[in-house]
This record gives structure tokens, sequence and C-alpha cells, in this order.
């Protein structure tokens, strides 16, 4: 594959990682896609970067001191390490709890989210499109690194999702049928959480699929961040 250490574009088949802990996940858990890491000279003492200086020569990895792809990358983002890695596909398990994003928009509310489905045991994430580019280094960034620790799956529509996998179905809304603090929760099959993006929700049509949840609070706010709704939920189902 020839790669090209320049602003990562959504059509590449290759992304980064910004950073050490990031760059260290990535080696820790996906090394086989990794085909090389960038250092900074101003690292050279840094801990971790150490680190991925050992797994590198261990596992004989391309480890570069580059200053100039360094900038280029991560721009001002001041990033002593990127790892080099080439897109991946992933299936997801028929026969585990989901998490559903239809249409997500933001990259920082998508890292944030893996991240916090991981903490809470959720390891498989459907993503409806049209959607935001996992693979895109923000969202690497926001998720620390948990994105290589998951199984992710793009489908053109829910109903290709439906499609493929038989979950009861919980859909998060604000015009709902039922309150989380009231939901029964069905221990017949694996459940699958499904989320509207971060402007409009879930439209009308996803009333009448599954159960349909709100997440009450005060009248204070029109609604919840959806990284703030997708954690709540998620403690809620697995705790």
């Amino acid at each position: 594959m020839e790669v090209q250490l320049k602003s990562y574009k959504k059509d590449f088949e290759y992304s980064y990682t910004l950073g050490v802990f990031p760059t260290l996940e990535l080696l820790n858990f996906q090394r086989d896609k990794v085909i090389e890491v960038v250092l900074s000279s101003d690292a050279m003492e840094n801990e971790g970067v150490i680190k991925i200086i050992d797994i590198c020569k261990e596992n004989n990895i391309k480890c570069e001191i580059n200053n100039k792809a360094i900038n280029r990358i991560s721009k001002k983002q001041n990033s002593y390490a990127i790892g080099v890695f080439k897109k991946y596909n992933m299936d997801l398990d028929m026969d585990k709890n989901h998490l559903v994003l239809v249409e997500p928009s933001d990259m920082g509310n998508l890292g944030t989210i893996i991240r916090t489905m991981l903490g809470f045991g959720i390891k498989n994430l459907a993503i409806i499109r049209p959607a935001v580019d996992i693979y895109d280094p923000k969202a690497i960034r926001a998720s620390m690194g948990a994105s290589f620790k998951i199984s992710f799956e793009y489908f053109d529509s829910f109903q290709q999702y439906m499609n493929n996998f038989d979950h009861n179905i919980y859909t998060f809304m604000l015009d709902a049928q039922e309150s989380l603090k009231n939901i029964n929760i069905k221990k017949d099959k694996p459940f699958s959480l499904v989320f509207g993006n971060e402007g409009s929700g879930l439209c009308s049509e996803f009333s009448d699929i599954g159960t349909s949840i709100i997440i009450p609070h005060s009248n204070e706010i029109d609604s919840l961040n959806l990284s703030i709704a997708v954690g709540i939920a998620i403690y809620e189902f697995t705790k």
C-alpha cells in the first residue's frame, strides 16, 4: 500500500492515530494493521514513546522520527506519536448486545460514545449511513483508541441492519412509549439500543419499531447531548 504522510482524507485506504496513548492502543489491539509509526524528536524521553519504540522493534514495525510529517498530519494538535494503519472491515457479533447510531454527524461525540460503550461492556457498534467516518483521526483520538477494541459495521439503512440481526430493539426518542425509569428489559435475546443523530434524533417512523424509550429530565433543557444520553442508557441496560 502506498502511503503519503499528509492530512487525512476519507477516501484514503489508511488512517492515523494522533497521540501516544491511541498509538499504543493501536499497537496492542490491531497490530497487524499497522503500516508504520511516526515520532516527534521532542518526545524521545516520553515513557509512552519508549514503549512504542520497544513494541515496534520487537515486531519489526517501521518506526521513524519525522517532525515534518507529524506537523502535516496533526496540524496544531502537538502529537508526539502517530500510528499509520490500514483500514479494516468488521462484522458484528450476532449473539451480543449492540449500540446502533443512526446518521451520527459529530466525530467528537462518536469517539466519546465508543469509549463509553466499551467501558460498560458493549463491544458492537452499528452505524447507519449517511454518517461520520469512524476512521477519521479526530474520532479515533476522541475515543482514546477504544475504537481498536470494538467491532463496528456500517449499514446503508436501519432496515438493512434489522435484516441481519434478530435483537430486541429499543429506540430512544422524545416522543416515546416508555420511560427509562420503568423499562422492563427483555432477556430472551440480545438488545440493540438505537439513537438518532445530534441534531434531529430519530424520526417518527422509529416509534413503531421495538420499544421506544425516553430518558426523563427536567424541563430546564430541551434534550440531552447524544453522548450523555447514550451513557445513561448503556448504564441502565448493563447495570
